[in-house]
């Protein structure tokens, strides 16, 4: 049966609803049966009460009230175009899922998936639980795991709904794309991965950029927003959605640990770590820290507030320990070394410990090279002094 939507099984559901045969229809084959019987055009105007109109009675009456059910249509839609889409089955699908996300939470009373928590109050994944006995209130974010299983463009365009609609919070928006990607990405990449699989993980990075948030300072977490930029440099994502992630993850360095930053480098570099970039990310946060207290003291003397002290030292302590996993890299010049233990001011270090432990183990790591290093930099590498001819303004 080339070219019949859904092939003999829903052939088979036409013809026994035309011989007055019970037809059971369930969220796996209702897409099916009524793209079958649209191209068998089995309308009202060639008898009433035909399946056209019965298959959209329990479309609408039972599939896109129940929250899973509609998921399960969605997913069946794909392997049926363009007649799913002709029919409005995927936008109306999408619709539905968008709608219930947008539900206030202590309304919910159908089932979903939520495993990202161990206690078990925070679940709810049965069918006749008693609703009234949940001892906490259901999460703004019940609804992600569910989503997952969506492929990337039917998730895009559920997630463009869900954001269009106005009532979803961006960091719910941000958990969602994070367990979203924690679903599909995986936790290491290598050159051995074939040139398909790579195309697939370079798409799915930069859809799930473009579904970032609006509000670059909120939503998403330092360190999801960096696994993206990992997998952006290794996958060879464009331009365009690599500088959004840079400048995002500019805006709360701070919040990163050294592991984050640990973002590997790819040819011309001969470092293990593109160092270069988290050296511009570096400068940018600095920049957005200089415009920021300036616009402070303007309002409230020039001095640094106490949380600006904190985040600083923070940042301090993030790349005084970036410097000290850096510098075992034998291909690491002091320049950059240097550079980038310069990018911070002196108030983000009060306490030198970790430098001093950075530059130790630069040294000792590949002792005879890098003194030579020092010394064309004009350092006594057995003086203290090279420490502050080095690495201080």
């Amino acid at each position: 049966m080339v070219g019949f939507p859904g092939g003999p099984k829903a052939f088979e559901i036409c013809a026994k609803f035309c011989y007055g045969m019970i037809v059971t229809l369930n969220a796996y084959n209702v897409v099916a049966a009524r793209c079958a019987a649209e191209y068998l055009e089995m309308t009202e105007d060639v008898d009433r009460g035909n399946l056209i109109f019965k298959i959209e009675v329990f479309l609408n009456s039972s599939i896109f009230r129940s929250w899973k059910d509609s998921i399960i249509v969605l997913q069946t839609t794909k392997s049926l175009l363009p007649w799913s889409e002709d029919l409005k089955i995927v936008g109306r699908c999408i619709d539905s899922i968008a709608s219930k996300t947008s539900v206030d939470p202590a309304s919910i009373t159908w089932s979903y998936t939520y495993n990202r928590k161990l206690s078990v109050p925070d679940k709810i994944v049965e069918e006749g639980i008693n609703f009234r006995e949940k001892i906490e209130s259901v999460p703004k974010d019940w609804w992600v795991e569910d989503i997952c299983e969506l492929d990337i463009d039917l998730y895009k365009r559920v997630m463009i709904t869900v954001k269009s609609k106005g009532r979803m919070d961006g960091k719910v928006i941000g958990e969602a794309l994070k367990t979203y990607a924690v679903r599909w990405l995986p936790d290491s990449f290598d050159d051995s991965v074939s040139d398909a699989l790579t195309c697939r993980y370079k798409y799915l990075v930069e859809t799930l950029v473009c579904l970032l948030p609006p509000d670059k300072g909120v939503g998403c977490s330092c360190s999801f927003l960096l696994k993206l930029l990992k997998f952006s440099v290794l996958v060879g994502v464009n331009d365009s959605p690599r500088e959004d992630l840079v400048k995002r993850i500019s805006l709360k360095l701070h919040e990163a640990s050294v592991k984050d930053l640990l973002v590997p480098a790819r040819p011309p570099q001969n470092t293990l770590y593109d160092v270069e970039l988290i050296q511009c990310i570096v400068n940018r946060y600095m920049m957005h820290e200089k415009y920021n207290q300036d616009e402070k003291n303007k309002a409230n003397g020039d001095f640094i507030l106490g949380h600006e002290h904190v985040t600083l030292m923070n940042l301090g302590k993030l790349i005084d320990g970036y410097l000290a996993e850096i510098a075992h890299d034998t291909n690491l010049t002091i320049s950059s070394f240097i550079d980038l233990s310069q990018s911070i001011p002196d108030s983000a270090r009060p306490i030198q410990d970790g430098l001093y432990k950075a530059i130790d183990i630069y040294l000792k790591f590949d002792e005879g090279r890098k003194k030579e290093d020092m010394r064309s930099n004009g350092c006594q590498e057995t003086d203290n002094g090279c420490i502050n001819a080095c690495c201080a303004e």
